[in-house]
């Protein structure tokens, strides 16, 4: 029961970090000015610097989620099958 509790809480685990993901994207691409402005406020760094940092985040938190989420998840699976 613990296993298969495990199992599927990773599996919402990288389905929601993956909705987030695609929402970062998302308005990376059509609110880019807007995103641009408002941490221009606070930041002060040219257009190619802003969105380099956002692609490197957004390439660090996939790589977290594939690490942490998917990974244990698909360990957990080719476990689960072996057991039984």
């Amino acid at each position: 029961m613990m296993f298969q509790f495990a199992r599927d809480f990773l599996l919402w685990c990288a389905i929601f970090n993956y909705v987030v993901l695609l929402a970062w994207f998302a308005a990376f691409v059509f609110a880019h000015p807007w995103m641009r402005k408002l941490h221009g406020r606070w930041f002060h760094f040219s257009d190619e610097r802003f969105d380099s940092i956002h692609y490197t985040g957004m390439a660090v938190y996939k790589i977290g989620i594939l690490l942490f989420n998917v990974a244990p998840y698909l360990a957990l699976c080719v476990l689960g099958s072996r057991i039984g």
